[in-house]
């Protein structure tokens, strides 16, 4: 989803790098799924309504190609889920997403300031704290928040 948010709001030219990644940003650090960005980016974009009304229908928007996918797997997810093939392509299919998910950053991060060595550092520390030191979301994001002001990001 977030390359296709992207691509569809950013590169339009409705929603600026920077508000796009904040809301990304603003998505991992509390509980729930990335589409939580959708309903920031309607409430800010300067496509549609904007504010309240364009945060429900981004949300609606987002979350709507979802439930016919639901309504037809629904009925055979506990039959297929006890086949090894459609387990094994499950792990698959979550693995893949992993995948996409670390290209997307990757992208987003080659095409924003994160590339000179202030940012850069600083998203590096990040890292290392969630992945090494496992430490909780909340301290990896006042770090993050802390150095953004240090470095004098907006």
């Amino acid at each position: 989803m977030l390359p296709l948010l992207h691509a569809g709001l950013v590169e339009p030219g409705y929603v600026s790098d920077e508000v796009f990644l904040t809301g990304y940003g603003l998505a991992q650090a509390v509980p729930g799924p990335l589409f939580t960005v959708a309903s920031y980016l309607g409430a800010v974009s300067d496509l549609g309504p904007g504010g309240a009304l364009g945060s429900l229908l981004a949300t609606i928007a987002i979350f709507a190609p979802g439930f016919p996918l639901l309504i037809g797997v629904a009925p055979f997810w506990n039959t297929g889920g006890s086949h090894i093939g459609v387990r094994a392509g499950m792990r698959g299919a979550n693995a893949a997403v992993v995948g996409l998910l670390i290209t997307a950053l990757l992208d987003l991060g080659a095409t924003t300031d994160v590339v000179s060595p202030g940012p850069f550092c600083l998203a590096l520390i990040c890292f290392v704290l969630l992945t090494a030191w496992r430490a909780p979301a909340w301290v990896v994001v006042t770090v993050a928040a802390l150095g953004g002001l240090a470095l004098g990001l907006d």
